[in-house]
């Protein structure tokens, strides 16, 4: 392994992230033990070998327990600044971006309810989920592992490995267990704030030295570069924003902004059974989705959703099929 020269914090973790993207572009190579960064990969619920080290340590990237969040009225991130922002208890909650990318998990606590805020880069998958689990309420961390380029996150009480986009644990003693998901919007800290105008917003002062004003993974959410997958779906460019509904077991169906934005902007129809509306706003970049609770909404890039569910139907503003990617 080699050698990691003593960096400041800020170049450390950037020096990381260098090293994670590297090494999950070449880690089909590697020899496959069944302990992986200290995590013992049985039983497991996928093969073990897609299972890979993308570069920091376990805990290498720090998740957050319970930082402190500030009223809307003082906080100081721009309009502009881009938010993970969800709702529980009766109580709205902003997670910067900008923050997430250095953390990726948060162990908060929201209107009584122990949730997880999650954020992959890799993937730009934002979800929220419900950390009472199999009868206790879990405390997760980064594993540093990756599974189809998504962060694996681990419960602290049984080290059992966590699919972020499959919502489920996929090694340990707890694999085949699934995490309840909650709503979220991704989208600017302004337009959050009019909605929900006594949100609260994580403060910067998380207790790490990071520097919240820059991105750590440079020019990937513009690039066409995806690590730790395979060959992504060719229907759509690697990284075109996409949501995906769901029903676990039942059914999965992608709904891809260009293909919104050629019907308008916002369609209905039913999906599963249920009556569900899907809108993008180019403007503001965002999505908005109203669905039942037996819905799952899953948000991030199209190569993300498509490796997760590759028999995804595909939402098609025309009816012809889908646009084919330059190979």
């Amino acid at each position: 392994m080699p050698h990691t020269p003593i960096l400041p914090r800020t170049s450390l973790r950037t020096a990381l992230v260098a090293l994670a993207l590297s090494a999950a572009g070449s880690a089909g190579a590697e020899p496959e033990p069944m302990l992986r960064n200290g995590f013992r990969l049985e039983p497991a619920a996928v093969p073990v070998t897609a299972i890979i080290r993308g570069g920091p340590p376990r805990d290498g990237i720090p998740a957050l327990d319970h930082p402190t969040a500030l009223p809307a009225a003082r906080a100081d991130w721009r309009d502009e600044d881009r938010v993970l922002g969800t709702v529980a208890g009766g109580e709205a909650r902003a997670y910067p971006l900008a923050i997430l990318e250095w953390h990726e998990l948060v162990n908060d606590t929201l209107g009584g309810e122990p949730i997880l805020v999650s954020y992959c880069p890799l993937c730009g998958s934002g979800l929220v989920f419900g950390r009472r689990v199999a009868g206790a309420t879990r405390s997760f961390g980064v594993s540093g592992l990756l599974y189809r380029s998504d962060l694996l996150m681990y419960d602290r009480g049984t080290e059992s490995l966590w699919s972020q986009i499959a919502a489920r644990a996929v090694t340990g003693p707890l694999v085949g267990e699934r995490l309840r998901l909650l709503r979220v919007r991704v989208e600017s800290w302004g337009a959050w704030r009019r909605h929900h105008p006594d949100s609260s917003v994580l403060s910067r002062e998380t207790g790490h030295d990071r520097d919240y004003a820059s991105s750590p993974y440079g020019d990937y959410a513009t690039s066409s570069r995806t690590f730790g997958t395979p060959k992504p779906d060719p229907r759509y460019p690697p990284k075109t924003r996409t949501v995906g509904l769901r029903v676990p077991g039942q059914a999965a169906r992608a709904y891809p902004a260009p293909e919104l934005l050629r019907a308008g902007g916002a369609i209905a129809e039913r999906f599963a059974g249920h009556a569900v509306r899907i809108a993008y706003d180019a403007e503001r970049d965002s999505f908005h989705v109203e669905a039942p609770h037996e819905v799952e909404i899953v948000e991030g890039y199209w190569f993300a959703w498509a490796s997760f569910h590759p028999d995804t139907g595909v939402f098609r503003a025309t009816g012809e099929p889908a646009p084919r990617a330059r190979e």
